[in-house]
């Protein structure tokens, strides 16, 4: 069955007749952004369209020899740096290791102003900032923790008059039931008027706060507008819930934007990608299609109406939220530019959408999935799956055991793996292992795709990493057990595992010995405010937090124990996710067979390819290693005059290519691996690209610079 506008919720009357002017300017030649917004970097990823994209033109494919580092930034801390820069003003504005927000010029990165604490460390991390201005009214936004900041983008103090002197609790605009839940934000706010429609990081787990859509005053701080992405009695898509009470029941929350959203100035539409309901993997207490979970929705920008959505997965079990901002640019049809939206997935697809209508503008078919055998789950019968563009990584179902990478020197172990794995396309979660290629964290990831807006190309870069995933029945905790490791069983052995020695090859630390080397008050901050990937759990009790601490630092409290009647929301599910586990060989590199890494250019006028590449290098197999690609995390930037900027990769080097071929053009060894995508601008005539390199992620060390390059003088 093929997804047309039958399947969409119908537009409003007085939206027609937007929908009718705009369809009649999208004429050979008709633009949604002008050029000059492509020549700044003022909004997250470039500009409101998310693009990547610039037409400063000062470097070429002839000058590159005289690329070299004009400045760098030292940060106060150390570690991965997500962050996007934004350049305003001839000062750019970016976010350290510890969610400092800091200020510099942009041509030498000399500090202007710091705004965070001068000691407390804010373990999480952050893509960058938003800017406002009206007159001489210029504002920085950006959060810690559950706040929003509202800085003054000159001096970095808070702005008195913008909530509670400076700053709004993102959860002030939630249900009562979300106050004392774990709630940040991750990405950049979307700025659309006097607005700012903030992304949500909450918790994928039991109980997680719901993921509404909140659109705040940027001057007073003040709700605007909520959308309910589980939906409300009355509201549109509260019928593909099967509990009616799920909008507020205790079990169920999430279906949350924290990838970013990308907006449409004119014609006043901001699209928004939701991500999956909580709980993740085991949906027997959430049945049904779950809107608008998994979802592109389009919404008046101005009002948080809904206009039209799609959904990518139905009822996700497989944690496949959209992972980045979508792309806005023009594709052509028939000789006629129409306005497109593209949205990456984690599978793997580019989806393309009109952007005024929501039609599909590649047939999207709705394929037969295989059915869950747990207990009490029902996954959906159907996926849509896109006919063009193909795929640009590899999956699960398309693998042999010829696919075991030749590198490994446990291979029959791995094809035993393999072998015994479900390998098929939406294999549902089960007690025995599912092959998941791509992985948890996605072909596409956060760093998303660049675009060549008016030429209708996109520019993704992707990972082939396969991981194993498995549950297990979620036995009750035992009358007499001791509160901590109860509460260490409910929360953290997915993945610390039940002897907490974690899974450093998949990036969760061991707890053992644990009070060696941090204090019981960090330990306890951790937990409850979270750190990098782990979100944090805020809805502990004093008791169950102090106990837990005890039951870390191997001090538990043997009289503190649980009683039969004190079972939690977490007993009451059927199953457990068994924990996120990489499939790699006994070398800790990928178990498949390379390129683990890639690069590719799609033509979203016809969906064919113009060009696929081998991402990055692997060190560790010397000379054998170059070609193989890498895991990377991060995006790029491409310029109208013919190339491809990004950092990402695992090996370390900032990289420049054709984006024409994908001929690799320039590297640079940067002193720490840039998992973030670069932001080019221009101040007094000269252009710049600056990249943060924080390191840390995937096993690389640690960093805290901020670089930036230029052509030599």
């Amino acid at each position: 069955m093929k997804a047309t506008l039958k399947n969409l919720i119908p537009l409003s009357l007085c939206y027609l007749g937007l929908l009718s002017l705009l369809q009649s300017c999208t004429n050979e030649g008709a633009t949604i952004t002008s050029a000059t917004a492509y020549q700044t970097w003022s909004s997250y990823l470039g500009d409101p369209g998310r693009s990547h994209y610039s037409t400063l033109s000062q470097i070429t494919k002839e000058n590159l020899d005289q690329l070299k580092v004009t400045w760098s930034y030292e940060a106060a801390d150390q570690g991965q740096m997500q962050m996007n820069p934004i350049v305003v003003d001839s000062i750019l504005y970016g976010v350290t290791a510890a969610l400092r927000i800091v200020a510099l010029n942009a041509t030498t990165g000399e500090e202007i102003w710091q705004f965070g604490d001068s000691v407390k460390v804010w373990h999480s991390t952050s893509r960058g900032v938003s800017y406002w201005e009206n007159g001489d009214d210029k504002r920085i936004l950006g959060t810690r923790g559950s706040h929003l900041f509202a800085l003054n983008a000159h001096t970095g103090k808070p702005i008195a008059s913008f909530g509670d002197n400076g700053k709004i609790d993102l959860r002030s605009g939630m249900p009562d039931s979300a106050k004392d839940k774990f709630v940040i934000s991750n990405t950049p706010g979307t700025i659309y008027k006097d607005l700012i429609i903030m992304p949500l990081r909450i918790s994928e787990g039991i109980a997680a706060a719901p993921g509404d859509v909140m659109a705040f005053n940027v001057v007073t701080g003040k709700l605007e507008w909520v959308f309910h992405t589980i939906p409300h009695p009355g509201e549109a898509g509260f019928e593909t819930w099967k509990d009616s009470t799920a909008y507020k029941s205790p079990l169920v929350g999430a279906a949350n934007n924290w990838a970013g959203m990308a907006v449409d100035e004119e014609a006043e539409i901001i699209y928004v990608p939701t991500g999956s309901a909580a709980p993740d993997f085991y949906g027997g207490v959430r049945l049904g299609s779950n809107l608008y979970a998994n979802s592109l929705v389009a919404l008046n920008a101005n009002t948080g109406e809904h206009l039209w959505h799609f959904q990518f997965t139905h009822h996700d079990v497989w944690d496949r939220d959209p992972p980045a901002p979508p792309n806005l640019l023009m594709v052509e049809r028939d000789g006629k530019k129409i306005p497109a939206v593209a949205q990456v997935t984690k599978q793997g697809y580019v989806y393309v959408f009109h952007r005024i209508t929501g039609e599909p503008l590649f047939d999207i078919e709705e394929k037969p999935m295989p059915k869950s055998v747990l207990d009490g789950e029902a996954t959906w019968p159907t996926q849509p799956i896109p006919v063009q563009p193909k795929p640009f990584a590899r999956m699960s179902q398309d693998l042999t055991e010829n696919d075991i990478s030749p590198f490994a020197e446990n291979s029959e172990e791995l094809r035993a793996i393999f072998r015994n794995s479900d390998r098929r396309q939406y294999g549902p979660p089960n007690t025995s292992p599912t092959f998941l290629l791509p992985g948890y964290d996605g072909a596409a990831e956060w760093g998303g795709a660049a675009a060549d807006p008016d030429d209708g190309i996109l520019y993704v870069n992707s990972n082939e990493m396969a991981w194993n995933l498995q549950m297990a029945p979620n036995t009750a905790i035992a009358s007499g057990t001791p509160l901590g490791e109860a509460t260490y069983q409910r929360h953290c052995v997915s993945c610390h595992q039940t002897d907490r020695k974690g899974v450093a090859a998949s990036g969760f630390p061991s707890l053992i010995g644990l009070n060696l080397k941090k204090s019981k008050r960090d330990v306890m901050k951790t937990i409850t405010n979270g750190k990098g990937m782990m979100t944090g759990f805020p809805q502990l009790t004093k008791e169950e937090l102090q106990a837990l601490t005890r039951f870390l630092f191997n001090e538990e409290i043997k009289h503190t124990v649980v009683s039969e009647t004190s079972q939690t929301a977490v007993d009451k599910v059927l199953y457990k996710h068994t924990g996120y586990s990489k499939f790699l060989d006994s070398n800790g590199l990928p178990g498949i067979s390379p390129p683990w890494g890639t690069m590719h250019a799609i033509d979203l006028n016809t969906g064919d390819y113009k060009w696929s590449i081998p991402f990055g290098n692997t060190p560790e197999l010397g000379d054998k290693g170059v070609g193989t690609g890498s895991e990377n995390y991060g995006g790029a930037v491409v310029t109208a005059n013919g190339l491809l900027f990004i950092g990402a990769t695992r090996d370390g080097y900032f990289r420049i290519f054709d984006k024409t071929n994908g001929a690799l053009l320039w590297e640079y060894q940067l002193p720490a691996a840039a998992f973030a995508t670069p932001a080019m601008y221009e101040v007094d005539g000269k252009q710049y690209i600056a990249i943060a390199c924080g390191g840390e992620k995937l096993g690389t060390e640690k960093g805290n610079q901020i670089i930036a390059f230029a052509l030599e003088e």
